[in-house]
């Protein structure tokens, strides 16, 4: 235990009130998704009636008032978190939706908050070198887990698909509820509910699917929208929203800003934003791209500097080499590292192919913005373009601690407008 952490999270709670115990608090961990799954949740909720809070990396909302996360925080922190819980009960939210990151279990922001109910989406190497190693990252997600089964009525909602699960499952929560959509690890689980996904068609235009016999539509496109869509599903059917409720909040549901978000344009190509910052996002992202069955696909693509994640540079390259006829290779938050140093880490992963030639097929440019320009400068007829790494998020890191204003979206529109 870290006391210092540890009395600040009892501090904060305790100045404003234990604000979740008035509300039944929803925390979702995983590697991939949760902001997404976190706001399909929140729009279930509130499509079956009740005011609701959501506190995502990209989106905080009380109700129907929503703003934009500037803090660069997927957790915030302790005094800052448990305010905005107070915020939200005070406003009479009958559900707080948190999206709950291992940075922010090391510190405790997640004590004294009075989850009733705990959500595993995936797990994938992450923050490998903050934790000392992908078991330490995994143990650092359990204890959300470990939290809830403290409570008497506690409810864990898992995915059985993913290879982990089973670390998730040992806490001996009271309600346990699993899906499914390729049967994988169900046999592990003899008590509880698992719910079976099939039927399952994806398009350009979003994906259907049965859970347990009944039909869901969705307009977020690729089989990890699936995923998402299955587990905020999931958790509506534990708290008791009848499916028809279900059925038509998550096909009004449209993506939070910067999970596979289209930019708004009348060229004859598509141009996408996407928060697939690591390995397994950006191949899932590239495999949805694939449904629109484009001419070519072009990807953007960095990595974060300050020795976060160094290993996945390059294999970020291998995939953007796999699935992608023209890579651009830049950097997204470059903190005080130089930005030539992280392209030159990714680009042996793309040129593994000897059919890659830089200035023809691979592109390095430092400046993400220019970056951008380029790539869509590249886009012809039939071409979808992804911008992968930064999503919505409000602010690039720089050197000597510096932050700057930045939105992908609208730097994407502003090239799209000088294109003519």
């Amino acid at each position: 235990m870290k006391p210092y952490h540890f009395s600040l999270a009892f501090l904060a709670a305790l100045v404003y009130g234990f604000p979740s115990r008035k509300m039944t608090v929803i925390g979702v961990t995983g590697t991939k998704g949760k902001t997404t799954t976190c706001n399909l949740i929140a729009d279930i909720l509130r499509g079956a009636g009740f005011k609701t809070g959501l506190a995502t990396t990209v989106n905080f909302r009380i109700g129907d008032k929503e703003w934009v996360n500037e803090t660069k925080q997927t957790m915030l922190g302790r005094f800052a978190l448990q305010k905005l819980l107070r915020q939200m009960a005070k406003s009479g939210c009958r559900y707080a939706v948190i999206e709950t990151s291992s940075e922010g279990i090391l510190q405790y922001r997640q004590r004294f908050i009075d989850y009733r109910v705990a959500v595993f989406t995936n797990l994938s190497p992450e923050h490998i070198e903050r934790h000392g190693g992908f078991e330490n990252y995994r143990n650092a997600k359990v204890k959300l887990f470990e939290q809830v089964a403290k409570r008497k009525d506690g409810i864990g909602i898992y995915n059985f698909d993913d290879e982990n699960v089973s670390y998730f499952l040992r806490p001996p929560i009271h309600t346990q509820y699993g899906y499914t959509l390729k049967n994988l690890n169900t046999g592990r689980f003899p008590q509880g509910k698992w719910l079976k996904v099939d039927h399952v068609l994806l398009g350009a235009n979003g994906g259907k699917f049965n859970l347990n016999g009944e039909k869901y539509e969705t307009s977020l496109i690729g089989e990890f929208n699936v995923y998402n869509a299955a587990t905020a599903i999931t958790v509506a059917l534990a708290e008791k929203i009848p499916a028809e409720k279900i059925r038509q909040a998550l096909k009004s549901a449209s993506a939070p800003p910067g999970r596979m978000e289209a930019v708004p344009t009348e060229k004859p190509f598509k141009v996408f934003v996407d928060y697939s910052y690591e390995p397994k996002g950006l191949e899932e992202a590239l495999k949805a791209i694939q449904l629109f069955k484009p001419q070519r696909i072009i990807v953007l693509i960095g990595s974060a500097g300050g020795g976060r994640d160094r290993w996945r540079r390059p294999v970020m390259g291998e995939i953007a080499d796999l699935y992608a006829d023209i890579v651009l290779v830049t950097t997204d938050d470059p903190y005080d590292e130089n930005p030539e140093t992280i392209i030159d880490e990714i680009l042996p992963g793309v040129l593994k192919n000897k059919k890659r030639v830089l200035g023809k097929n691979v592109f390095r440019i430092a400046d993400r913005r220019q970056a951008i320009e380029k790539a869509i400068n590249l886009a012809g007829k039939g071409d979808v373009v992804l911008l992968a790494g930064k999503g919505g998020e409000a602010w690039m890191n720089i050197k000597g601690g510096k932050k700057i204003p930045w939105n992908e979206r609208k730097i994407a529109e502003g090239t799209l407008a000088r294109l003519g």
